[in-house]
């Protein structure tokens, strides 16, 4: 492996973000589920929407406002005290299983974890899950105020790690994220942890695997 860093998107690709599915439930019954997908859906979507209209909000005010739509779509009635707890369940989400051994296999490479999510969500979710200690950087869009896909703000973790975009390479769950950052010039590896079709936005990824464990099992041959 030949990389001088590797950079981890967080929601989706170290985190299972539905995992909050369990905590709906215990509020929302049997729209639970379908709260916690269409939270996730519209959190994503008013990323994107806020990107473009230049109107950047941290991310944590844009997961409120998702869970907020949701529920007044779905004429499901939310109080503050509710809503609060969702949020803090958002600080602690599950990791998938394979994440701690392969951040273990990587203990001596430069590691470092890039997402649309706030420093106030951020440092609690990898506290919690005990994984902060791997990660010599925690690189937020905060610090530019520039969602994913801008090229500002992939640009803005080479600078944070003083390497050149193809020196990194970049692994996340999500085919949009995938599709910036390989644009931008990064390798990529798409953990396609659902078995899903690769957007079709003219770029591949240099890897795909199932799961982080299979990805680098892989890579570890070569």
């Amino acid at each position: 492996m030949n990389y001088k860093a590797y950079v981890f998107d967080v929601y989706g690709t170290l985190f299972d973000v539905y995992s909050i599915s369990e905590k709906c439930t215990v509020y929302f019954a049997d729209k639970g589920t379908v709260i916690s997908q269409l939270w996730r859906q519209k959190q994503l979507e008013y990323s994107f929407l806020r990107q473009v209209m230049g109107a950047y909000k941290p991310f944590y005010e844009i997961t409120k406002e998702a869970l907020q739509y949701v529920c007044r779509s779905l004429h499901v009635p939310i109080t503050n005290e509710i809503m609060e707890d969702l949020l803090q369940a958002y600080l602690k989400l599950s990791p998938f299983e394979e994440v701690e051994r392969v951040l273990q296999m990587l203990s001596n490479e430069t590691m470092a974890v890039f997402s649309n999510g706030s420093f106030d969500m951020l440092r609690p979710l990898l506290d919690h899950a005990g994984v902060a200690k791997y990660f010599t950087h925690i690189i937020s869009v905060d610090e530019v105020k520039q969602y994913k896909l801008s090229p500002l703000a992939y640009q803005h973790v080479c600078s944070q790690l003083n390497v050149k975009p193809e020196e990194i390479l970049f692994l996340s769950s999500n085919a949009w994220d995938i599709a910036g950052a390989s644009h931008f010039g990064f390798q990529t590896a798409w953990i396609n942890r659902t078995s899903g079709v690769m957007d079709v936005l003219d770029v591949t990824p240099n890897y795909t695997a199932n799961d982080l464990q299979t990805l680098f099992n892989e890579l570890m041959k070569k």
